[in-house]
């Protein structure tokens, strides 16, 4: 049974990383491209983890399991806070349809 659901959590998070990636190259500027990819990617990772603590030997891989998902969200939230500033003081305008 544990297996089983792990093996659909870690599915379910490829799927997310895949509607990520479809974001990153169908989305038409860099503000939406982005939001799709950190967006999906943090759920995807944290689905991906989640999946992988319920396989883990112990008590202190799952933690540094879940210390890794935390330090990946802030890495990513701040790379899209940078990439984000980056293109306003390029003047990059959102798209507007």
């Amino acid at each position: 049974m544990l297996a089983s659901l792990s093996a659909f959590l870690l599915l379910v998070g490829a799927v997310f990383f895949l509607a990520g990636t479809l974001g990153l190259l169908r989305f038409p500027d860099v503000y939406t491209r982005l939001h799709a990819l950190t967006k999906a990617d943090n759920l995807g990772l944290g689905l991906v983890v989640l999946g992988l603590m319920l396989q883990a030997e112990s008590l202190a891989a799952a933690g540094k399991l879940l210390f890794i998902w935390l330090l990946l969200l802030a890495a990513s939230a701040t790379a899209g806070q940078l990439v984000a500033n980056w293109a306003q003081g390029k003047g990059i305008k959102p798209w507007r349809g």
